[in-house]
């Protein structure tokens, strides 16, 4: 008995000790030892929320830390990327990096660079958009959306996710393309649109497949999709392209630092967040909002934002639309 309680006591001192050692290591500086704000550029109740927070849940139980998930909805989605600015490099501020951080700076001057002034920590997943008009729209397909709109100039009125996101460029690339002119109306993000599209305050919007479900109870007609593919929930719905208009948008998204992280902050941060990606809860919420893994590392979504920023400063300039608000 005497030998059993000794080693139980020095077990016990073992685990009181490495607890002990682990938290001094923790209040020393050890990344991370408090709460991670983590900021989603959009509004809440929307598909990215609900994404962000799913991200934030799973990367919480990765590191042990609270992960406190801040909408700061408005400006394409970019506000996240400007708070980036004034935040410490520590790891404990990181925003979602849409692809509007890569295209506003070339459209209107904004305060910061995305090369310059970001960390780039993983790639995770992308958006998934399409096309959709109520059920009282005088079309019924894609086609005779676009004769309607051709007969009654200008008068073409559609809703999308804010001024020089993705949804608002490809249907104005996909318009000049089938030839008529448009009346765009922003919101602040996937769930005012939708709302907005199903209180009967815009006939059609373009956005994130969020509005599958409306889609699927016939409050909503799906016209088309975005991607190189038809998508797998509606394999009946034709593309914009294969419908005859050679647009085509993806739009993958991560996560963001500021500029001056530590390396090694950087890595904890990317190797969590790849645990995440496997997460059942994270995977759940993804094919909710039929968007797909694609994960980057740190270098590869390092060159992916070189990548990306060039090839937006030409899809502007293409448009005409370089240097507008």
């Amino acid at each position: 008995m005497q030998r059993r309680d000794l080693m139980g006591a020095g077990a016990a001192w073992l685990g009181l000790s490495s607890v002990g050692v682990y938290a001094q290591d923790r209040r020393a500086g050890g990344f991370p030892s408090r709460p991670i704000t983590l900021i989603c550029p959009w509004p809440a109740g929307g598909s990215s929320d609900a994404v962000m927070r799913a991200f934030g849940d799973s990367l919480s139980r990765q590191l042990g830390v609270p992960v406190v998930v801040e909408n700061r909805p408005g400006a394409g989605g970019t506000l996240g990327a400007t708070a980036m600015l004034t935040a410490k490099p520590d790891g404990y501020t990181l925003t979602q990096l849409p692809l509007g951080v890569y295209r506003l700076p070339h459209m209107q001057k904004m305060p910061f660079d995305p090369l310059r002034d970001l960390q780039h920590v993983i790639g995770l997943t992308g958006y998934t958009f399409g096309i959709v008009c109520t059920p009282e729209s005088p079309f019924r397909s894609l086609q005779e959306m676009v004769t309607w709109a051709r007969a009654h100039p200008g008068q073409m009125t559609y809703g999308h996710t804010g001024t020089g996101t993705t949804p608002h460029l490809a249907f104005e690339e996909f318009a000049h393309k089938a030839g008529f002119r448009t009346q765009d109306v922003p919101y602040k993000g996937s769930a005012d649109i939708l709302q907005a599209i199903l209180g009967g305050h815009v006939p059609v919007m373009c956005g994130t497949m969020e509005f599958a479900p409306q889609v699927r109870a016939g409050k909503l007609r799906l016209l088309a999709t975005l991607g190189r593919e038809r998508n797998k929930a509606f394999p009946d719905v034709p593309t914009v392209k294969e419908s005859g208009w050679d647009t085509v948008s993806e739009s993958p998204f991560g996560i963001g630092a500021p500029r001056g992280t530590d390396a090694a902050v950087v890595r904890t941060l990317h190797d969590a967040f790849r645990r995440t990606l496997d997460d059942p809860k994270v995977l759940e919420t993804l094919e909710r909002f039929y968007q797909p893994v694609l994960y980057m590392s740190t270098e590869a979504y390092t060159r992916y934002a070189q990548q990306t920023f060039e090839a937006e400063r030409a899809t502007v300039a293409r448009m005409g639309l370089a240097g507008k608000s």
